[in-house]
Order: structure tokens, then sequence, then C-alpha cells
């Protein structure tokens, strides 16, 4: 007997279905959020804490399905089980030959590991996943301790909130739609590390001293964050390399222009660069260049542009009757095309709150994601600044100049690595 289509699936978000079109084994589309405890984790406690907060969250029992135009979510029977981390970070978690859950909960020591497949949801939405796990996680674990004084947690948004494609909402096929100009970014070259894996480098530094640097500079903590990066960047670049400008992607959470609680993915990016052969590339030109930039595209109107113009290829009658193989081969070349434009990538999920009754028991938040060039993530969590690397180079000289230029601006900053081979330890000095 044929097997009928549940009548919950959904389709892809907008943003959404680009990924599983063009994941690799290099670039997985993986995001992994992370939070660091005083303690040692209980994987009891954590596998209570999992079951609850799936009930928050309906849209994580879900897997991916092809269908013969587009991909899809439907209902996945599989329970989601705690795991000790034994693998490297980033791996695949979408297999199109295998039906399973866009998500895996891991721990290590004294710390709580959510991985998410990108076209299940954006950084914002896999974000909260966690702050309501590392809740109820500490609820059961510190429930007798807490008392009377157990805290509520800040998130409440309702089912039909978290899965609702605000793409689709705020679509106006009468509205103006972005004329986008091409322009080919300086890219990054060198041997790449073996077996597809990743390097990470997390730099932990102190909020108020990166904040007070930035306000020094007339900037925002973004605008300044990237500006010492393209000037990493600038400084590794031979004299030929600047014939092209360095740029930046910048993911841009819409939640914060558009009103909206959905916890599927409802972000754009924007492009944001400096020209070292034409610009003097001194650091405080550099973060001028990138305030007007930001100031330019960070509007309600151009974003509003980038929502339609994107939205309007989706609900293009043609394009709607392609069929999903010929897609996929359309979506990669767009793709390709897409990876000429940059030269890295800069995502600030922002700051992270927890209620103050737990913050006692946390340390840090954490979040990098997969990458087939070099991207860096930030988030804050109280006074902790947290700074990732995920990188595919052998090289690290990027990496290092933008640490050390922090440093050298008296900002102390705590390195760790993970270790990606037997010869290499895995450290990198400030």
């Amino acid at each position: 007997m044929k097997q009928r289509k549940s009548n919950t699936w959904s389709r892809l978000d907008n943003a959404a279905k680009i990924f599983p079109s063009t994941t690799t084994k290099r670039d997985t589309k993986v995001f992994r959020f992370a939070c660091e405890l005083y303690e040692l984790v209980d994987p009891i406690v954590l596998q209570q804490a999992l079951d609850e907060t799936m009930t928050h969250f309906p849209l994580y029992q879900s897997m991916m399905t092809r269908g013969l135009f587009w991909y899809y979510l439907e209902p996945c029977s599989q329970k989601p089980l705690v795991k000790l981390e034994a693998k490297p970070p980033l791996g695949p978690l979408y297999d199109a030959n295998r039906k399973g859950l866009l998500f895996e909960v891991t721990y290590y020591r004294n710390r709580i590991s959510l991985e998410v497949f990108h076209a299940l949801s954006d950084g914002t939405g896999a974000m909260e996943f966690l702050r309501v796990l590392v809740y109820h996680y500490l609820i059961h674990k510190h429930g007798d301790t807490l008392g009377a004084a157990v805290p509520a947690m800040d998130y409440d948004a309702s089912a039909s909130q978290q899965s609702a494609d605000s793409f689709a909402k705020y679509y106006n096929r009468e509205g103006r739609q972005e004329r986008h100009r091409t322009q080919w970014a300086h890219q990054l070259r060198g041997p790449r590390l073996s077996e597809n894996r990743l390097r990470i480098i997390e730099g932990v530094a102190p909020v108020k001293d990166v904040l007070r640097k930035a306000h020094e500079n007339h900037a925002t903590l973004t605008v300044f964050l990237g500006a010492v990066l393209l000037c990493a960047i600038g400084e590794e670049m031979a004299v030929r390399d600047k014939k092209r400008p360095a740029v930046l992607t910048v993911p841009v959470n819409l939640r914060k222009y558009f009103d909206s609680q959905s916890a599927r993915n409802f972000f754009s990016v924007i492009n944001v660069g400096y020209d070292f052969r034409s610009g003097s590339g001194e650091f405080a030109d550099v973060v001028e260049h990138l305030e007007r930039g930001f100031a330019q595209m960070l509007t309600h109107e151009k974003l509003s542009e980038r929502i339609n113009m994107l939205a309007a290829i989706e609900h293009n009658f043609l394009v709607r009757l392609v069929p999903l193989a010929l897609k996929d081969v359309v979506l990669r070349i767009a793709d390709d095309f897409a990876a000429k434009e940059i030269t890295a990538s800069l995502s600030n999920i922002g700051r992270v709150t927890m209620p103050r009754e737990l913050t006692p028991y946390i340390r840090l938040f954490d979040v990098f994601a997969s990458t087939d060039i070099l991207q860096i993530c930030v988030c804050s969590f109280e006074e902790n600044l947290t700074m990732s690397f995920s990188s595919a180079f052998v090289s690290t000289d990027v990496q290092r100049r933008f640490f050390r230029t922090l440093t050298g601006m008296g900002i102390p900053v705590t390195i760790a690595a993970n270790e990606v081979d037997p010869d290499d330890s895995g450290e990198v000095k400030g």
C-alpha cells in the first residue's frame, strides 16, 4: 500500500531552501551552540531537560523529505537522545539517503552542545532552543536549592508562532525589489585541512573592555570586530590581491526589524567590505567605511527589498514548475557565484540572557558554524564575549592577527582551540 504523505508537512522557508541543495562534506550547513557550566553535566538530567524542551519546540521533531518540486519538513518519530560527544564538531546532520532528526544534543565534561542543520533554523531560533534546554536542565538539577525562587523562562512563543514562515508573511508582491550588482571579492587561499575537518579557535574576552574600545572608535560591537577582521585579512593580502576588496558577509536577524517569533529561519545577509588598494588601510578608515555600509543597508526599506527579491524568485510560476533535481543544480551554481563575492563571514548572535537565579551556574555561551572558508561567530553572556573562528584552512595567520590586534589594544583574550590532527597541539598564542 502506498504511504500517504502526512498532512502536517511544511515547505521550507525561503532562506532554508538553498541549504539541502548546497550541503557538502566540507560545509555541512551546521551550527553548533554551546553552554559551558561551572559543573560537570549530568546526562540523565540533560535527557529529562531535552524531553521537556521538545514539548516547547515541536518544529524540531522534524525530518527532511524530498518532494517533486521542493524539500519539505514532516514529523519524525525518532526520539532525540542525549549523547556523549565523541566525534569532530559540525559533522553532517542531513543525509538525503537517511531519514532522521536535523539536530543533535551532546555533552562533554561541563559543556552542553546543540548542533542544528541550518535548513531547520537560523542562529537566533537555535539559541532560543538551547536557552530553554539549559533552563530546564538547571531547574531539574538545582530545583531543591532554588526552592521557591524557581524563575520563569522568558520565552513563550506558541507552536504556531514558532513554525510561522515570516518570509511569506512579509513578502510584498508589489514591493520594490533589490537590484544586485555583482562584484568579485578577494578569496582566501592556502592548503586545507584533511578529511574535511575544521579548525575551531575560541577567544573569550571581557565584553565591557571590547565595548569600551568599540565606543572609543565610534562603532558598534559588530562594526568594530568586523574592522579588526578586515584589517587582519588586509595584512595578509599581497599587493596583487588588493585589486579586489576584502568583503565580509554578515547575517542579519530580521526579527529586530519585523515582528516575528519564528523559530525557523528569518534572516538576511549584507555584504560589507573594504578596498585596500584605494583606501588608506588605517583602522579608523576601515571602521568609518563599515559604519556607513551598515547604516545604508540596515534599514526597514532595504531589508524589505531583500525579502521581496528572494521571495519573488520562489513565487515565480515557472520556477515552481521546475523539478527539484534541476533546482538543486541551479542553486549550487548560484551558491558558487555568491561565494565569489565574499572573503569571510561574521555572525553576531548578540547578548544571551538567562534568568538571574540561574546565571551563577553558567560560565559562557558559545557558537560556531561550518564553513568552507573562514567564519567568526560572536555572542556574549554576562561579562564574557566569546569570539569563535571556524576555518577550513591549515593557516591560522588571520586568526592570530585578529586576536593580537585586540590584545594590542589592551583587551585580555583567553584562547583555546580544537586539535585537528595528531601533530597539531591546537594551541594558539595571543
